[in-house]
This record gives C-alpha cells, structure tokens and sequence, in this order.
C-alpha cells in the first residue's frame, strides 16, 4: 500500500487547521449557545440582586475562560487535499532513544508484532516508543514527533513500517524486520532482517530428520527468489548437500519441472525444498500436485512455510517472534553504540522455531520422534 502523506496545511487559529474548520466551528456552536444563555441568565440576575454580582462575574469569567482553551486547543480531524482523512501520529508516551514503527493491523499479525516488540524491550531493558501506521499516516507528523522525542534509531516492522522507514530523516538510523524480502538495490544500505530461514539451517534440519540426504531440488521464481538461491547454494555446499534447481517464471512451467523430479528423484537420498514462492508454491494448484506426488513416491519434502507442515510437508522452520525482537534490537543498540550497522542487505532468519508433521515422517519411515522434541508438532492431537 502506498502511503499518503499530507500536506502541510494553513492554520486558521492555534491547533485549527484549513481543512479542519467545519469540525471547528461545530464544537464553536456547541459551547456558543450555552454561553448566551448564561450570559443572559447573568444580566437578568445582576439587575435582581446587585450585592451577588461581583461573585457571579468570576463565574462567568471562569466559562469564558474555558471556551477560550476550547478554541485554543480544540481536537482536529486531518484531512488530505481531496478531503480523505489523515491518519493522525500520537506522541509516543515514552522518552526512549528507539522507536518501533509497525503496521496497524488485525490478527494473527498484531500479535505476532506484539511478540517482536516484546523481544525488542527485553533486550534493550527499557521500553520504547512505539507508533503504529497504516495506508493515510500523516508521514510529515510522525517525522516531526520523531524529532521532538529526539529517536535515534527506528526498527521499521513490515513492509507498510519498512515502507514509511525510507522517507525519514538520514540522521535517524533505521533496523527492518518482520519482511519476506525486498529489492535488494533498494535496501542494501540498510539491515533487512527478513523471515525467510537460513538455508543453513534448513540443510542441517533435514540432515538430523534424514542422515542419508545428499540431493535436495528446489523450484524458484527469480524474481522473487533469486536472492534466496545465491545464499542458498553456498550454505548446500557448507552442509555437504548438493543443491539443483530450476527456474520458472509461471504455474505451467512450474507443475512441469515438478513432473521431471518425481519422475528422476531417489527417495533414499533426495529430498524437495518448497520456497515462500507464490508461483512454485501456489496453493490451489501447484502444493496439492506436490503433496500428493510426494506422498505417493516417499519422497521428503520441506518448506519455508509453517502453513505447509499442517498439509503434510515433512517439517519447517519458523520465526521465534520474540527472539527476533531481541535480534532486532541488538542491532539498534549497536547503531547507538557506533553509528555503523553490523550488517546491511537482507539478513537471512536465525531466530527459528521447529515444526514437523509426525504421520508424515512415519509414512517416509523415517526414525522415531519424540514429539517434545519439536516447537510445534502435527496432526495436532
């Protein structure tokens, strides 16, 4: 989603702005009728009993004085110059050197940036300021309460927090987390700490589920995987794997390399990684023709993605949210420290949870598993 950012808008009256004068002046009417009548219930008092006029006047007084603040500092509603609402930023309540900006978005997702932000003020031992945005935030506002809380370091969650991350001031240092992947030309200037496991560690799972594994094939869009491949081949190498994989660019191409491993693969030896793909993992089509080829060759499959596991892939690994949160604050403290970044590009995820589908791996015949063994286990009993 893009995000709007408003102009800077003339100001009628202290905190009232162009755009704000209708929802202004309603207040107005609302405080000017009842004034009248007590300035008219005071004229008609005053002639009746003129020894109570001096104490009724400094009431009258203290009311005017509240409609004076009213007006002063009245609420506003933002607009946009076509008349859209702004998202307003409140001041972070914290005075904290880190502010953590993330979407503001329903669940599951909002718990899972509780669970980061969690991590992050576990390790940095204080709280921070936390701001949430969302496809109208007043980016001019939020740059200005960024300032006034004097933030050094900003941890930009998702790619709504990562997007907004690029437009603030270049003296704020900025860690994003919480992303699949990004444009590495865009972002190799700063740390993008993204969800997609290391392969690393994905190779050395395998390795422990199945000794025997020497060959793992992978299917991948280049344009959003190619990145992911590069590392990937080098950690194959590092863990003793052979690494073979194959290019496509669309669900066709896909189902039609997917038929040529089937049909060459050695269950004994090989074993299938499914990426966080939208065209080589496609759920409706594509994942079902894998999970049943593979079920029916005993042929091993892992996956990037935890939704897999329930559908029966064999295991995969998975963000520990909170652990993430103190990784990404570890690199905020360390930008405090130095002013430098420790790393910059996309950062593969280390901080993983373990999930395994047992009937699978007892249809695969592979070694007996203690389910406590595992973060998350399935069929779930």
């Amino acid at each position: 989603m893009e995000i709007e950012q408003s102009q800077s808008p003339q100001r009628f009256w202290p905190g009232i702005r162009a755009q704000n004068v209708s929802a202004w002046a309603e207040r107005v009417l609302l405080v000017i009728y009842p004034l009248t009548a007590t300035a008219y219930s005071l004229r008609v008092q005053r002639r009746a009993h003129p020894a109570g006029a001096g104490r009724r006047s400094r009431g009258w007084l203290a009311v005017l004085l509240g409609f004076v603040l009213l007006i002063t500092h009245a609420g506003t509603v933002s607009a946009d110059a076509a008349g859209n609402p702004v998202q307003r930023i409140a001041p972070a309540p914290v005075k904290s050197p880190i502010a953590v900006i993330y979407p503001d978005i329903g669940e599951p997702y909002r718990t899972v940036f509780t669970q980061i932000i969690g991590g992050i003020e576990d390790n940095t031992k204080i709280p921070v300021a936390k701001y949430t945005v969302g496809q109208n935030t007043d980016i001019a506002e939020l740059k200005n309460s960024l300032r006034q809380q004097n933030i050094k370091v900003v941890i930009a969650l998702g790619r709504q927090g990562m997007k907004i991350a690029t437009t603030l001031d270049r003296n704020i240092g900025v860690v994003v987390g919480g992303v699949i992947a990004s444009p590495e030309e865009e972002m190799r200037d700063l740390p993008v700490n993204s969800l997609s496991p290391d392969p690393v560690l994905m190779f050395s799972h395998l390795k422990v589920l199945m000794p025997d594994a020497r060959r793992v094939f992978a299917v991948y869009d280049p344009r959003q995987n190619g990145w992911l491949m590069r590392r990937a081949k080098e950690a194959a190498h590092a863990q003793g794997v052979e690494l073979v994989t194959y290019e496509v660019q669309d669900l066709r191409g896909a189902v039609r390399i997917y038929q040529d491993i089937f049909a060459a693969a050695d269950n004994r030896r090989d074993a299938l990684w499914l990426l966080p793909d939208s065209t080589t993992a496609e759920e409706s089509s594509v994942l079902p023709l894998v999970l049943h080829e593979s079920w029916n060759r005993k042929l091993a499959v892992f996956s990037s993605s935890f939704g897999h596991v329930r559908r029966g892939v064999l295991f995969s690994l998975y963000p520990d949210n909170a652990g993430l949160g103190r990784h990404l604050s570890a690199s905020a403290l360390e930008f405090l420290a130095s002013g430098k970044y420790e790393e910059r590009g996309m950062i593969l995820l280390r901080d993983v949870l373990v999930a395994i589908n047992l009937r699978t791996a007892n249809h695969l015949g592979l070694k007996a598993m203690r389910r406590q063994d595992f973060d998350m286990v399935f069929p779930e009993q």
